[in-house]
């Protein structure tokens, strides 16, 4: 179990650094900064790539709380059946 949740925070501290680094844009949002960017507007561009990466980080984030409370659960059930004096 220690071995686990060390390899978990080891994870998740690799992936918290690429996500500050990490910007990516599809076809049609690179289109629409460079065509703002030649009328002079320039903070679009970050908008559109913090959006990316608020877009790209929710279904884990998701993923991560469901499986945290299917966890937490098991855990209790488990802990609720005794047989003979023994926890199952």
């Amino acid at each position: 179990m220690k071995s686990l949740k060390i390899g978990l925070f080891v994870l998740v501290f690799n992936l918290s650094g690429y996500f500050s680094t990490a910007y990516a844009q599809c076809a049609m949002c690179r289109a629409t900064v460079e065509n703002n960017i030649s009328n002079g507007e320039t903070s679009i561009g970050a908008g559109l790539n913090m959006g990316i990466l608020y877009l790209l980080i929710m279904p884990y984030l998701a993923a991560m709380v469901i499986g945290f409370l299917w966890y937490r659960n098991a855990k209790k059930r488990k802990g609720k059946f005794v047989f003979y004096g023994d926890k199952f």
